[in-house]
């Protein structure tokens, strides 16, 4: 089962397993994969099953997240990161249905009025709402800002008591199915948010998108024709909050969909797994081979398990109540989605012919896993978001942030030389590097630069954080024991600061760089020859990936 760390909010571990526990017990009951994949097939959403896991007298999943002093269970970060990643190992479809609701119900939750939150949380809770989150639009995409819905004052004896709102949003999620939806319009202060119900004249709804993938989801625009709204629906009460109430909860959201990429990838990783001790080729099963498990099946599951680790010590920081944590949220959402489509992609190639066919689900949950980098904000979106902001932490500090944070690393190395924490640091140190050239030169002038720091941001923080929690607070979501864990970060660390290093490097020249000694400082000869053990911690890690998920 899996457990959390000491927290100040969620669920206690009893009613988090008992959770986790009816989930998988109704989906292997009722989300068999003969009828997951007639969903996919039929391009279906499932009605019945989303009532049914909202139902508060089964399963009530919708509680998960209403604050328990508005008849909710109260769950903290760390319990809808289990909830989610389990939800996409099953189907991330439906997960996306139940994500939906819990984004309609985000800016009730960061911006409503005391009264607000009673009304609302209640009806959510009582009638099992299915919300939807209407931000998005055609043109503006993920820029919130650029949005053109109106929100025009209606006025009686000189008070505001409603608005007409008229616009269109696209790519909503539950779009043509909610009962409830949460609309950002703009507002003569600015824009805001509204509650709408689905029912209100003016309100229309498109036809479902036809799409690639999580085709058990429903996603439609959606139209609205001088729709009136009373002003008790302004949520806060208040205009313009409304792109503030949208960031405020980023870390929590982008946390959600990680773990999204990280139930699919790992799902995707099992099957592939299970696939290669059963296949013969050459004589032996494929799972005994370097040419299969090192380049298919291990570097995927290093990499999953950073992200896993990156996403567990945001979701300890939130539960403790710390804000802020914007640029956490886009570095656990970045890696956890490249990584768990990297993984799902070289499952298919895993199981050759078969993987390619519907029949054996790698096909469907790659097709699923490809919205993670796309919805809740873009993979480059969090990659601008991340070296943005590291780049002001880099400036603020006078390049001391990653310098500082190498140190300690290295203090963690000296006390367990078997963490990976010295290849973090080379990392770290290299990531130093790097941000300071770009200083100097002023090469993030170049929009490219800046983006492609943003990736070395993640892959740097994720392996500093591996390596620090890998003994100190593991993991107790799957079973891999501490060696296997620390083999999977010594494996990770070393790619993460070749990466660094050797990209770093090569942008770096390609915009223009002036230091003739660049590789030199950057320590890639000391990184190149950090890579010795690298085949033979893939040969543990493989070994014990065969022993645990293999079923032999």
């Amino acid at each position: 089962m899996i457990d959390a760390p000491v927290t100040a909010v969620g669920l206690d571990k009893e009613t988090r397993d008992m959770i986790l526990d009816t989930l998988k017990k109704y989906a292997d009951r009722k989300l068999t994969p003969e009828f997951l994949l007639n969903l996919d097939h039929n391009d279906t959403f499932p009605h019945d099953i989303l009532k049914e896991l909202y139902d508060p007298m089964s399963i009530g999943l919708h509680l998960l997240f209403i604050p328990e002093e508005y008849d909710g269970l109260g769950g903290g970060a760390y319990d809808i990161y289990c909830v989610s990643e389990l939800m996409a190992s099953i189907d991330l479809g439906i997960a996306t249905g139940v994500l939906a609701t819990f984004l309609g119900s985000d800016p009730i939750s960061v911006g409503a009025t005391e009264e607000q939150k009673q009304y609302w949380y209640g009806r959510i809770a009582e009638e099992a709402l299915l919300m939807a989150y209407g931000a998005t639009e055609p043109q503006a995409g993920s820029d919130l800002a650029a949005m053109t819905t109106k929100a025009v004052p209606v006025e009686e004896d000189g008070q505001v008591v409603g608005y007409h709102i008229t616009g269109r949003k696209q790519w909503i999620s539950n779009g043509g199915v909610a009962d409830l939806y949460t609309i950002l319009a703009l507002a003569p202060g600015g824009p805001s948010w509204f509650i709408v119900d689905a029912d209100a004249e003016g309100f229309s709804k498109g036809k479902p998108e036809d799409k690639h993938g999580i085709r058990a989801s429903n996603t439609a625009a959606l139209f609205l024709d001088n729709v009136y709204v009373p002003a008790d629906r302004l949520v806060g009460l208040e205009e313009g909050k409304g792109l503030a109430q949208a960031q405020a909860v980023f870390g929590y959201t982008r946390l959600m969909v990680g773990a999204f990429g990280l139930g699919g990838g790992w799902e995707a990783l099992r099957r592939a797994i299970r696939y290669s001790q059963e296949r013969i080729q050459g004589g032996a099963p494929l799972s005994q081979k370097q040419g299969y498990t090192h380049k298919l099946i291990v570097p995927n599951a290093a990499f999953l398990e950073a992200s896993r680790t990156y996403i567990e010590w945001v979701a300890e920081r939130l539960d403790s109540g710390e804000e802020g944590l914007q640029t956490e949220g886009a570095v656990a959402k970045y890696l956890a989605t490249v990584g768990g489509n990297k993984a799902a992609d070289d499952a298919i190639q895993a199981m050759g012919g078969y993987g390619y066919t519907k029949e054996y689900m790698v096909e469907k949950i790659k097709r699923d896993l490809r919205i993670t980098t796309i919805y809740e904000g873009t993979s480059e979106i969090m990659e601008w978001t991340m070296a943005r902001d590291r780049w002001q932490l880099h400036l603020k500090s006078r390049g001391d942030y990653y310098k500082e944070w190498a140190n300690r690393l290295s203090a963690i190395h000296r006390e367990n030389p078997d963490n990976g924490a010295n290849f973090a640091a080379m990392a770290l140190q290299a990531l130093a590097v790097i941000f300071e050239q770009c200083r100097v030169d002023r090469l993030t002038r170049n929009q490219h630069v800046l983006f492609r720091l943003g990736e070395l941001v993640a892959l740097a923080e994720g392996t500093a954080v591996f390596a620090e929690r890998v003994t100190a607070k593991p993991t107790e979501a799957i079973p891999l024991d501490i060696p296997t864990r620390q083999a999977l970060s010594r494996i990770f660390g070393r790619d993460a600061a070749l990466k660094v290093a050797a990209d770093g490097l090569r942008w770096a020249i390609g915009a223009g760089q002036s230091n003739p000694d660049l590789a030199a400082t950057l320590n890639l000869p000391g990184i190149y020859q950090a890579q010795a053990g690298q085949v033979a911690d893939m040969d543990f890690a493989a070994e014990q990936l065969n022993k645990v998920f293999g079923g032999r």
